[in-house]
């Protein structure tokens, strides 16, 4: 509520929050024990009443809500400034790896994987709705930009050693190939489970260039959005209306 409040005396017009915003629980069994229905979720009922409150459009980054008695969904919520849910996204790509040293994860073994990309046309823009591991998939990223996005969230909670070696650099591909903005919300600092999350929540714009970053910590980071520039890099270069259809040959 706090942020929210300070949010709307910076006269911001979108608040985006990462990814597993209430909770982040990998424990087994923990986070079923704890989670809802999304037409019984405390959560999405207090963020539609904040949205509507300060007037501000809220991307809640994700939260997990209950599809089955046994079964979640990675979900990601957007609400107008009304409080109104307009919105809202199932995770498609689930985080199942090893990297090594004991630093295992399934997320499938819980979720169940979304199957719709989405695009909501909002106020004066349009957002295209991704969650975390979606980032290591760029066709996504340009069929939501072929779709209209101009913006691209990317909440997240991307581990300590993916982070360092591509999370930078994933998000600069993404908007350089989209010619979006890409916003991307990150859980930072260490979590009841054990799970350590690499943080550095950025602002990236069209020409994939940094404009905002947040190094350490928690809090509120801003940034001002020029969405003329999105027309302006794709003019630059028309890579989105370059692409072609092809086949793949191989030879032995």
């Amino acid at each position: 509520q706090a942020a929210m409040a300070q949010a709307a005396d910076e006269k911001c017009d979108l608040v985006l929050t990462p990814e597993m915003t209430p909770l982040l629980d990998r424990r087994p069994g923990a986070l079923l024990a704890q989670s809802s229905f999304a037409e019984d979720d405390p959560t999405l009922a207090q963020v539609s009443e904040l949205a509507r409150r300060f007037g501000i459009e809220v991307l809640l980054g994700s939260l997990a809500v209950k599809v089955d008695a046994h079964r979640l969904a990675n979900r990601s919520v957007l609400f107008n400034r009304h409080g109104t849910l307009v919105a809202q996204y199932d995770k498609i790509h689930l985080f199942d790896v090893d990297l090594g040293q004991g630093e295992r994860y399934q997320e499938s073994a819980r979720f169940s994987a979304g199957d719709t990309a989405v695009v909501a046309r909002c106020a004066g823009y349009t957002l295209g709705m991704t969650v975390c591991y979606d980032l290591r998939f760029a066709q996504l990223y340009r069929d939501l930009a072929w779709a209209g996005a101009d913006i691209l969230a990317v909440p997240s909670a991307f581990t300590v050693p993916t982070g360092q070696a591509h999370w930078h650099t994933l998000l600069r591909a993404r908007a350089i190939e989209t010619g979006c903005f890409v916003l991307a919300p990150a859980q930072h600092g260490q979590h009841d489970d054990g799970r350590i999350t690499y943080g550095h929540s950025l602002v990236v714009n069209p020409w994939g260039e940094v404009i905002a970053e947040k190094r350490e910590g928690t809090g509120l980071l801003m940034a001002d959005l020029d969405l003329q520039q999105v027309q302006a890099a794709r003019a630059k270069l028309p890579s989105l209306q370059h692409s072609r259809p092809y086949r793949v040959q191989t030879v032995a």
